[in-house]
């Protein structure tokens, strides 16, 4: 069984079926409807339904109350559809019709960055490239059912082997596995491309990039992606961490300053230790940012990092001037295993490598 969705303002439809989300119904259909985590925690695909009735559940409460709910908001990436739909959601500007696939990849490489990020390279079969755009972030699926979600850290021009930076989560079964079994050569499936989390290439406004911890992995692909394609557009880079050792590719942000005049970085840590001697930057990365600028009005901000810090940053900003439509976001969002199951102990022989 399938419905109709309409979109207002747009006045555009397309089809659901009954076992999709409506989010999963848009990016299969083309449609660019806004979305973060596509697990009810960030709070990017809110919307009005208009009319018609929905299955919502297995959401966050802290992202829509029971008012709102009421009221008929209610969160596309977890809304199934009962019957045909009308719903007020802004659609996105994109020109780009590249549709998420699933795929095999191989671990090519695991690297501690620190104690708690771990750099995985994962090579894509030599039949096949991967299309997308960076910023964009993959899902692991695996054997459960379940699916983890990381960025991109990798500009679209080295497709072949992406990126991907991983941080070890207390509870997170995964990341876990990651940090403590997993091999190199290991045979995994994801699905990607998602998110609406990439560079506007169609404005001259100078961007502001703010990243906290490994928010910095798709931020690394969209300043490298700029860089590739020549962009002149002046870039400022905010790093937010906690301590020296988790400005894990420092290294990398000094470089881009170095060879570029239009890029500047500003590094920020909240509780410097004491042998780090440091003399940069105390605070928390977004009241950093709004030390720097009176006002946002003639800015874009691309923001990366832990909901907290993304949902308070989207507020001070927009309140200090930044336009509503000029702010970029991807809140990370953690959901622990509670067993494991052997989900990521199979190896699949899969030929194309």
């Amino acid at each position: 069984m399938s419905y109709t969705i309409t979109l207002l303002p747009s006045g555009h439809t397309f089809q659901a079926k009954g076992s999709q989300t409506i989010v999963e119904a848009a990016i299969d259909e083309g449609v660019h409807l806004p979305y973060g985590c596509r697990n009810g925690a960030c709070g990017a695909c809110k919307g009005k339904i208009i009319a018609g009735k929905v299955l919502f559940e297995d959401y966050q409460s802290s992202v829509i109350s029971e008012d709102e709910i009421k009221n008929g908001m209610s969160l596309f990436c977890k809304a199934m559809p009962l019957e045909n739909l009308t719903i007020e959601i802004k659609e996105l500007n994109i020109t780009n019709n590249i549709r998420p696939k699933i795929f095999p990849v191989r671990v090519e490489s695991l690297e501690k960055l620190t104690h708690d990020v771990m750099l995985m390279k994962l090579k894509l079969p030599s039949t096949d490239k991967l299309q997308f755009v960076a910023g964009q972030y993959l899902e692991f699926l695996l054997k459960d059912g379940k699916r983890r979600a990381f960025s991109i850290a990798s500009p679209s021009h080295e497709s072949s082997l992406l990126e991907i930076h991983l941080r070890l989560i207390p509870g997170g079964e995964f990341t876990k596995y990651v940090f403590q079994e997993m091999k190199e050569k290991s045979i995994l499936r994801v699905e990607g491309p998602f998110g609406n989390f990439f560079l506007r290439e169609n404005s001259l406004k100078p961007m502001i990039f703010v990243a906290g911890g490994t928010g910095f992995a798709p931020i690394k692909g969209m300043i490298e992606e700029s860089i590739k394609k020549g962009m002149q557009r002046p870039i400022k880079l905010y790093r937010g961490a906690r301590v020296l050792e988790d400005l894990y590719m420092d290294e990398i942000c000094q470089r881009w300053v170095d060879e570029f005049l239009h890029i500047k970085y500003i590094p920020v840590l909240s509780e410097p230790d004491k042998k780090d001697a440091w003399q940069g930057r105390v605070s928390l990365v977004h009241e950093a940012v709004l030390e720097d600028y009176a006002n946002f009005k003639d800015y874009q901000l691309y923001c990366c990092g832990a909901p907290q810090m993304v949902e308070v940053a989207h507020q001070t900003f927009i309140a200090q001037g930044l336009p509503e439509d000029e702010f970029y976001s991807d809140a990370f969002t953690f959901a622990p295993i509670k067993t494991l199951q052997d989900t990521f102990k199979d190896v699949l022989m899969i030929d194309g490598f």
